[in-house]
């Protein structure tokens, strides 16, 4: 099953059928712990054709977005190397190897933008890169309740003069995009699942690459287990799992690039760079 928060209210998706979801309001279905059974509930009634792409909205409101770093061997390399002069080299592969994970703070749901919208670039960062991610839908308990797509924009040049620039490279306005739906399983997704990351400009592809789970180092309920130590969230949570598709040194983006990610199971999540 699929869930798309819209315009219209929340609907459900299965086998190209969808109704609507009864409920107070999206922190409350979100956070409810029969998410599931309320969503299957829900196509046993009435349904409709179809919704409007248009009218899909980020998956999020009042749910914060919390992210894994350096979980791919490609992102332990990349992060070794724009950090290597600022002394960051080595303890990037230490985090790699490490039992525990690096979490950090990325959005709350109003900084979050959804599909078509438009992510952005620092004014003040010179080397900015889109990452595709795994993103899980943690509900109260800790719970993985489903996944999404996200992207995790990222100012490489400010990481990598100083890894104490994190937060700034990673969190501002326009930095995170999450959707377009939120796929509810409760097992986990196989490792064959494929990530693909696509860049275009003026119509034509800059950068495309891809990768799949089994790349990831890290066991996505180890990290939700992570997070949730001693730290409470009401409403849920979502975290991103990581990189496994980087492009290269010489690559950065420019205003109007649109890029699409793909994952197999959700769907695409498309956004154009203000």
């Amino acid at each position: 099953m699929k869930l798309y928060r819209t315009e219209s209210g929340v609907f459900v998706e299965e086998g190209n059928r969808f109704s609507i979801v009864s409920a107070l309001s999206w922190d409350e279905l979100i956070g409810s712990a029969d998410l599931h059974a309320r969503a299957q509930a829900a196509l046993s009634g009435s349904s409709g054709s179809g919704i409007d792409p248009g009218s899909i909205l980020a998956p999020i409101v009042s749910q914060e977005v919390w992210a894994a770093g350096v979980t791919y061997y490609r992102s332990r390399n990349a992060r070794m190397e724009e950090s290597k002069d600022a002394g960051g080299g080595s303890f990037y592969d230490r985090v790699y190897a490490a039992e525990r994970p690096e979490l950090f703070f990325k959005a709350t749901g109003r900084r979050v933008v959804g599909p078509n919208g438009a992510v952005r670039i620092r004014s003040d960062a010179k080397w900015s890169v889109p990452e595709p991610e795994l993103t899980l839908l943690i509900n109260p308990a800790g719970e993985i309740a489903g996944y999404t797509i996200g992207n995790d924009m990222s100012s490489r040049d400010i990481e990598g003069e100083n890894p104490l620039y994190l937060p700034q490279a990673k969190v501002y306005d326009g930095s995170c995009a999450l959707g377009p739906c939120i796929l509810l399983a409760t097992e986990p997704l196989g490792k064959s699942t494929g990530i693909q990351l696509e860049i275009a400009r003026g119509g034509a592809t800059v950068f495309a690459g891809s990768t799949t789970l089994a790349e990831l180092k890290r066991d996505p309920k180890q990290l939700a287990e992570f997070l949730f130590r001693d730290n409470s969230f009401p409403h849920g949570a979502f975290l991103m799992t990581g990189t496994g598709v980087v492009p290269g040194d010489g690559f950065t983006l420019a205003h109007g690039d649109v890029i699409r990610i793909a994952i197999d199971g959700i769907g695409v999540l498309e956004n154009y760079v203000e």
